[in-house]
């Protein structure tokens, strides 16, 4: 018998049959003299056969010891406890088949565990803890879920004994990973971040029934709150209230969505490794993707070849499309707003798992937390909210963000029923606009514009509307320029905002929060 203070684990072996019963009783009541109220754990995984006599034992032993289980039962042993019930009396585990991974092709590794493909058709999850099983019914219970609500994933059908740990087993023939492709077809580069993107829309659509999966603020902010002591008590306090500004938000998010964990499967693409999955605001997906491309290999780009597959260029080149087909958009100035905010939450997280995992006791692993919390404090010091919306940009008002200004507001409308005529129009009231706010908002100084794009339908239109913090001006103040007179009579100015008037359908300006605000419509 191994035992601890408050748990008796003791062996049953080889055949309990009515010859034996009584000697099995008296040995196991032996083992358990004096300890009334210890935790009993009957171990059968040498044992072969059961009778009626070894269950009244069995039976004996639960009602001196309530807490008991047994454990590593085979299929022969099990069929006859849960045919008279014991099973609903006491909790019976099965005994698992022992696979081996040794020499098997990895293809996928998450944060709680490792796959690999078996054989042709079969993949097993190994998880890291080797207290497992709990961890395990969670992620088929998740897995079931997303399935349910029409996410394409595959559902394990099998647990088994790996090592010194437990697996999930998955049907997943011919599947390759994402990782595997990038790896050996960077051609596919785009289609892989179409379909990568994709499959993460679907995700993020996916509403989730209250209280069936996590919050990820809630994780968050723990995490937040861990690496509180690290950082400067100004610092600190803006990153928590930052994560605490963040809505809630019931749709799903898969919490560790990086390409090892998106696999091609008879050209189906499926999403794998579900144990990470939760809730909210998608704005808490993102660090876990920047981690898994970029922040894990900064400093050391051989990270990532280790871990992928794939070189680090092709990693940060694979993020940037990721993020661009994400967002909708090839701006520089909003794929950077969108990296930066990811980057506080990577960095928080990078930060709190180097210090949980003691990394500070080696050289390198206190240049990491350095580095990592250098830039955090960095990001804090200019950022003032982690949200974003994918059709507002924020620039320089500055005559040299015009060309940005202009893409931005075709990348909008892409899709739309716009046709070429109306996006002059469009473009010509985007200009003059834009021109204004760069030239008179701040001069001499400078500021920052904000551009917002909503398309509508049903009727299709497009609202755009301009913000600054420049001195107050409302250019609709002024009288119309007199298209009528000659040329020689004409004053220089003003034809600017008649344009805007002239080619839009609604003009509007008021002075808010100590903003220009400058909002046009036009019917598509």
């Amino acid at each position: 018998m191994q035992n601890n203070p408050d748990t008796a684990l003791i062996a049953l072996k080889g055949r309990i049959d009515s010859g034996n019963a009584s000697e099995v009783e008296k040995n196991i009541l032996s083992q358990l003299e004096g300890k009334p109220s210890v935790s009993v754990v009957l171990d059968a995984a040498e044992l072969e056969y059961i009778s009626s006599a070894g269950l009244r034992v069995l039976l004996r032993i639960k009602k001196a010891w309530s807490d008991l289980t047994i454990r590593n039962v085979n299929s022969e042993v099990y069929e006859i406890l849960e045919m008279t019930g014991f099973t609903e009396m006491m909790k019976v585990e099965k005994a698992y088949r022992v696979v081996s991974v040794e020499g098997c092709e990895e293809i996928g590794r998450g944060a709680n565990g490792t796959i690999y493909r078996i054989d042709r058709d079969n993949v097993v999850k190994v998880y890291n803890d080797e207290n497992a099983l709990e961890d395990i019914r969670h992620e088929q219970e998740v897995a079931r879920l997303a399935l349910i609500l029409g996410l394409p994933t595959a559902i394990s059908y099998d647990v088994v004994r790996v090592g010194n740990s437990y697996g999930s087993v998955f049907e997943l023939l011919n599947a390759r990973s994402f990782s595997g492709i990038l790896a050996e077809e960077p051609d596919k580069m785009d289609w892989c971040v179409k379909e990568y993107v994709e499959l993460r829309h679907k995700i993020h659509g996916t509403l989730v029934p209250a209280g069936k999966l996590p919050d990820m603020k809630d994780t968050f902010l723990d995490w937040a709150n861990y690496i509180r002591p690290h950082l400067p008590e100004e610092a600190a306090d803006k990153l928590i209230r930052m994560v605490e500004e963040v809505p809630r938000d019931n749709h799903m998010i898969h919490g560790d969505y990086h390409t090892k964990n998106v696999v091609l499967q008879n050209d189906e693409v499926l999403i794998i490794d579900m144990d990470t999955l939760a809730v909210g605001n998608p704005v808490f997906e993102l660090p876990s993707m920047y981690n898994a491309f970029v922040g894990f290999s900064e400093l050391d780009h051989g990270v990532v070849k280790e871990f992928q597959g794939f070189d680090y260029e092709t990693s940060t080149t694979f993020w940037k499309k990721v993020l661009a087909e994400y967002l909708g958009t090839h701006s520089p100035s909003k794929l950077r707003e969108v990296e930066d905010k990811t980057r506080i939450l990577g960095y928080t997280r990078l930060i709190r798992r180097g210090y949980r995992r003691n990394i500070s006791d080696s050289e390198e692993g206190r240049a990491s937390l350095e580095y990592w919390t250098k830039s955090l404090l960095e990001l804090l010091g200019r950022i003032d909210t982690l949200l974003f919306s994918p059709d507002e940009l924020e620039v320089d008002a500055s005559a040299e963000n015009l060309d940005e200004v202009q893409s931005f507001v075709e990348e909008r409308l892409e899709g739309s029923s716009c046709s070429a005529k109306t996006m002059m129009k469009i473009a010509v009231a985007v200009e003059e606009i834009f021109a204004n706010i760069a030239n008179y908002a701040y001069a001499p100084d400078r500021g920052k514009a904000g551009i917002r794009v909503e398309v509508l339908n049903d009727p299709d239109s497009v609202t755009i509307t301009f913000t600054d913090r420049g001195m107050p001006y409302d250019p609709l103040a002024n009288e119309d320029p007199d298209v009528t007179l000659p040329a020689d009579e004409r004053p220089i100015g003003g034809l600017g905002i008649y344009l805007v008037k002239q080619t839009m359908d609604d003009v509007r300006y008021e002075y808010k929060d100590g903003k220009n605000i400058l909002t046009i419509k036009k019917s598509l």
